[in-house]
């Protein structure tokens, strides 16, 4: 079934591990709320208990470049998470693909990140996320994340980095 989907998921996603276990579209999309939670509050332990353990989980973002596998996927959230960015954004504009045992969400992320001088950034993500129902539960298998404005992601890159532009 391909459809649009009013919800928007943001800082006030909730975890809702527990509801993964589901093999509907509800389970999918308690996986997908439960990104969104970990991501906005920070949460290391349940953003890895999202993501697949599959060595081919993959994620394409402007951070990380492609990383396969849960733990590198998980490693990457956790510098950020550990760092002196917050970044909080809200997933909508969202166009569902269910299947039995597999959905994929496409939508946008928009929102902001701050560093240590407090200045909340706009950010603005087109993205892509495919989970799988296996073994049990919903768990994330891919996710694509692009920003359009050349600017704006080398801003984002730096801010992560920590590093400082070199002209």
């Amino acid at each position: 079934m391909i459809q649009q989907n009013d919800a928007r998921y943001g800082t006030a996603a909730r975890n809702r591990l527990d509801a993964t276990g589901d093999p509907s579209a509800e389970g999918a999309y308690a996986a997908l709320e439960t990104f969104y939670y970990a991501l906005n509050h920070r949460d290391a332990a349940v953003l890895r208990e999202d993501w697949s353990d599959h060595p081919l989980a993959q994620l394409n973002n402007p951070l990380g470049g492609i990383l396969r596998g849960g733990d590198a996927i998980a490693e990457l959230y956790g510098r950020i998470f550990d760092g002196p960015m917050r970044v909080q954004v809200t997933f909508g504009d969202i166009v569902e693909y269910l299947g039995e045992g597999h959905a994929v969400f496409a939508g946008r992320e928009i929102g902001t990140y701050t560093g240590p001088d407090g200045l909340a950034v706009p950010l603005a993500i087109r993205t892509s996320r495919y989970f799988r129902y296996e073994n049990g539960r919903w768990r994330q298998f891919h996710h694509h994340g692009s920003i359009d404005d050349p600017d704006a992601l080398a801003a984002y890159q730096q801010a992560v980095s920590g590093r400082h532009a070199t002209g």
